[in-house]
């Protein structure tokens, strides 16, 4: 009896042995050989896609919104994604204006007039031209908004979205009515591009109210308070999908109508960079959100899985960086007259202030948009348990609420300080060093490489950032000034 039971379980033993070593790897279960237990099946699905660049966005955002119910971050970015991305990563943005409601298409209508005469190829060093064309342009920009805009049906509409009625204001139209009224907003702000100093001297712009009271709604759904918008609103929220599978259309410019390439194509070049790391950081918030979820439940094995594909990731992400930011992509004697000047803001409100107690008023001045609003650094640096580099005043200020909360519970549920040095915890915290170090390269090639942009000459302005506005009193100055922040950075990405 008992040899027949032995010659059954050895002859069953060996068909399972048979199939599994003629049967594709593929449909093998995966073994942690290290543990000798078997890892759960979300891990291996993802685990075999890490390093696919084939992985559709849809399994994405679908095994995220799986996930909204199981961890904090997952809940958070799942929320991010549908509200302030109309459903997609990076956001969606319908810029078919045709299809907008009838209310708000003057805006766009308005924008196509007033494109093409606002940048200039060679910029006046004279004031009272600059005056007069900065004179001229806003008092045409503010007569067709007066003329083109019914603003209570506008704001008829922003209630609706407000109060939460997405079929009569579609999300995607939302995120390219933001996208439009910052354009207009900035042009309005500068009025010429190359920008010029008579304009950066300006403390308060009033500004039209078809511009200042769509822009309250829109900051109160976003939940911040910036007067100039953010890399969201101007740069990633610009980009127009034309179909499943296709690139993205980049949509309301800056240099309209003129006809030196090298400035068109810069300036795209430039606005494409933002967008990518948006697209491509989509799979690295979503393996950020695996490894958190992984270590809170104790498994080792997934959370080093999933780290390895941030890691992985990575490399591509910060490459679409690399590969643009040069000469032959950005020119650098166009960059810094027509381009980076249009996303610099530099005031304060109308009437807004407070005394210093010397009997001088003291304003409240808002900066314009800055590469330290990337949604991806701020999630990088709260995984590793990096202290923000925004404080919690400019962070209000110029990052959407539901992003400050994402970055918040990433920051939160950190564990790379509570992991111990050996086995896989050992090799999970190998892993965050080399994230690591890839962030200090990146910020030190960024570091060079912002010197050498920065420096160009551009006599018709005072020294300026987007992210900065007006530094000090000549360029060798203000680069010292500017190198200190990005040393300091350096110095804290360890």
């Amino acid at each position: 009896m008992f040899d027949l039971v032995g010659y059954l379980l050895i002859s069953v033993l060996g068909s399972i042995f048979t199939a599994l070593i003629t049967s594709s790897k593929k449909h093998w279960p995966l073994w942690s050989f290290e543990k000798k237990t078997i890892l759960p099946s979300s891990w291996s699905f993802w685990a075999r896609k890490a390093d696919s660049e084939n992985t559709a966005n849809d399994e994405v955002l679908q095994d995220i919104k799986n996930l909204a119910e199981c961890h904090e971050t997952a809940a958070l970015l799942d929320d991010l994604i549908h509200k302030d991305g109309a459903g997609e990563w990076p956001p969606r943005s319908n810029h078919a204006h045709t299809t907008w409601p009838a209310a708000l298409r003057p805006y766009r209508e308005i924008y196509e007039e007033m494109a093409p005469l606002l940048p200039r190829a060679n910029v006046s060093l004279d004031n009272e031209v600059n005056k007069a064309r900065i004179t001229d342009f806003r008092s045409r920009l503010r007569k067709l908004l007066h003329e083109e805009v019914k603003l209570d049906q506008v704001e008829q509409l922003l209630k609706a979205a407000e109060a939460g009625r997405w079929d009569v204001f579609p999300r995607e139209t939302y995120n390219a009515f933001y996208c439009c009224i910052a354009w207009c907003r900035h042009a309005y702000r500068w009025a010429t591009i190359p920008v010029v100093s008579l304009a950066q001297l300006e403390t308060t712009l009033p500004l039209p109210p078809q511009l200042a009271l769509p822009w309250r709604y829109l900051q109160r759904h976003f939940g911040l308070t910036s007067e100039s918008g953010n890399n969201m609103s101007n740069l990633v929220l610009n980009f127009d999908p034309q179909g499943p599978g296709s690139t993205y259309t980049y949509t309301l410019k800056i240099n309209t109508g003129l006809s030196d390439d090298r400035i068109t194509t810069s300036e795209e070049a430039f606005a494409r960079i933002f967008h990518d790391v948006e697209r491509l950081a989509l799979p690295i918030y979503h393996a950020v959100v695996h490894a958190t979820t992984a270590f809170a439940r104790g498994d080792a094995a997934a959370c080093l899985a999933h780290t390895q594909r941030i890691t992985a990731r990575l490399r591509p992400l910060l490459s679409s960086y690399y590969d643009r930011v040069h000469d032959a992509r950005i020119a650098r004697d166009v960059w810094l007259s027509h381009v980076q000047g249009f996303y610099a803001w530099g005031l304060g409100l109308e009437g807004e202030g407070e005394g210093d107690g010397d009997g001088d008023e003291e304003r409240v001045k808002f900066d314009g948009l800055s590469g330290n609003q990337v949604l991806l650094f701020q999630v990088l640096d709260a995984f590793l348990g990096i202290k923000p580099y925004l404080s919690e005043e400019n962070q209000n200020r110029n990052v959407p609420h539901r992003q400050r909360m994402f970055c918040k519970a990433v920051e939160t549920h950190s564990f790379r300080g509570r992991l111990a040095g050996d086995g896989l915890e050992g090799r999970i915290q190998g892993e965050l060093g080399e994230i690591v170090k890839r962030l200090r390269l990146f910020r030190t090639a960024h570091r060079t490489r912002a010197k050498v942009y920065l420096s160009q000459p551009a006599p018709e302005r005072l020294p300026m950032t987007a992210g900065k506005s007006l530094l000090k009193a000549d360029m060798d100055q203000s680069l010292e000034f500017l190198d200190e922040f990005m040393v300091g950075r350096l110095a804290q990405t360890v």
